[in-house]
């Protein structure tokens, strides 16, 4: 075991950034026993990763990875976060926000978080799940009569041509909220066989916040076109959550983005969580590059899945399965809550047995070859081999379009945030090896 008589002083750069969202993020700094919290955002804080037997040197590694991708122009910026035993082992900004403008990145930098959006829906919808408004079994046509009978359409047989007719089939059942929850309600984002009859109808892809009608609206369109499955029977990653999304509204009678801020963000103090950016913040957001064949990147258009709506735009559509923005000391707080068996602070959001639920695999083999399960609306590890990767059983997480992600070890009692801006990402490897280099840090395992 390394005792780290040693310890890392975080950049100056990171500094009034880490400071100004620790208060946020609800995390203590842990000084050594000499030294004192100082009022001045200038001056160093010193982080004990050995206090939490991880390796300091190993640590600091990950940071020179992060600096060397930055400097290789493979990445604009990121941030990284990564906490052990409930005390914040790093906390770093690196690189740029904003390349065309010299903004650097910082800490309380604004990420439009995609997909990572479909967790804290997920939740919402098992608040309402423990009041009693809605159960696992629940019908979407209790809601949206339109799902009372919906179909699917075959795929086509081996050596069809491109433009042979598309047979269409009644489903063998109705969707219900479990469905949606672990994506296996056979809704795709309408890339499937009958990706022409979505394209006619103006619904592909998840990006949703340049529309101008509400989710409600959208979701009844989405039921009068064919799945790509039958219900129950497949994993099809897709616009259930934004379907769920408008059944949490429909249950709580509210819509979706007062429900989340009222339940979840306002008790969880998530202070820069929403789907769309007051016109304020709008110089905290960062700018969303892509990458290009030669591994460079360059700014992604601002239409689109690109920089995006998120500012100016109608502002209607809550789509809860990829329309959020947030920082990673928010998405650390919404994360420990889970850890923490549902509760952080004080302050209850589900019942741990609910979030022993969320966290166990319902889907059995049908999600990523069976090397990894999924829950209620995230992916969990049941067995390291077959996983293939470092981590733990009982680890769950996801991941963004925009190039983000999360995951919780509860057996290391580690959280890992990874943050950044990147669509498409051309393959980089960085989110993967930050992860890894994260685990081989541990010095001593266990909590």
């Amino acid at each position: 075991m390394n005792k780290l008589s040693t310890s890392r002083t975080l950049p100056a750069r990171a500094v009034a950034g880490i400071l100004l969202c620790l208060g946020a993020a609800g995390v203590q700094a842990q000084p050594s026993s000499t030294s004192k919290r100082v009022a001045d955002p200038s001056a160093p804080v010193v982080w004990h990763a050995g206090s939490v037997s991880m390796s300091a040197v190993r640590v600091e590694a990950i940071s020179k990875t992060m600096q060397r991708y930055v400097a290789e122009g493979r990445v604009a910026g990121t941030v990284t976060f990564l906490m052990r035993r409930g005390k914040l082992v790093q906390f770093e900004a690196t690189g740029l926000a904003d390349i065309e403008s010299n903004v650097p990145m910082r800490t309380d930098t604004i990420f439009r978080i995609a997909s990572m959006s479909k967790a804290p829906v997920s939740v919402a919808a098992m608040i309402l799940v423990e009041e009693g408004r809605l159960s696992l079994e629940t019908p979407v046509s209790r809601f949206f009569p339109a799902f009372k009978k919906t179909t699917v359409a075959l795929r086509p047989p081996a050596g069809a041509l491109p433009d042979s007719p598309v047979t269409v089939v009644p489903a063998k059942r109705e969707i219900n909220v479990r469905d949606l929850l672990t994506h296996t309600a056979g809704i795709s984002y309408g890339r499937g066989p009958s990706a022409a009859l979505w394209k006619a109808a103006g619904i592909q892809d998840w990006y949703l916040a340049d529309r101008a009608e509400p989710i409600a609206s959208f979701v009844e369109r989405i039921a009068a076109l064919p799945f790509d499955a039958q219900p129950g029977e497949e994993y099809v990653y897709g616009y259930a959550t934004d379907v769920l999304g408008a059944v949490v509204e429909k249950a709580a009678g509210q819509p979706l983005d007062a429900f989340l801020r009222e339940r979840i963000s306002a008790p969880l103090k998530m202070v820069d969580t929403s789907f769309f950016l007051p016109v304020e913040k709008r110089a905290r957001l960062a700018t969303v590059y892509s990458a290009r064949e030669d591994g460079t990147i360059v700014r992604a258009p601002e239409l689109g899945m690109g920089q995006g709506a998120y500012v100016d735009g109608p502002r209607m559509c809550f789509g809860g399965g990829a329309g959020l923005l947030s920082t990673p000391s928010d998405y650390s707080r919404f994360v420990r809550m889970l850890a923490g068996g549902g509760t952080l602070e004080g302050t209850r959001i589900l019942s741990p047995k609910t979030v022993v639920l969320m966290t166990s695999n319902f889907v059995g083999s049908l999600y990523n070859a069976g090397r990894t399960g999924f829950g209620l609306g995230f992916e969990v590890v049941e067995h390291m081999g077959r996983s293939g990767r470092y981590g733990s059983e009982g680890a769950f997480g996801w991941g963004s379009a925009y190039y983000s992600q999360y995951w919780m070890d509860p057996q290391e009692d580690m959280l890992g945030l990874y943050f950044s801006q990147l669509v498409p990402n051309g393959g980089l490897d960085l989110q993967n090896k930050f992860r890894t280099m994260a685990y081989a840090a541990i010095d001593v395992l266990g909590k």
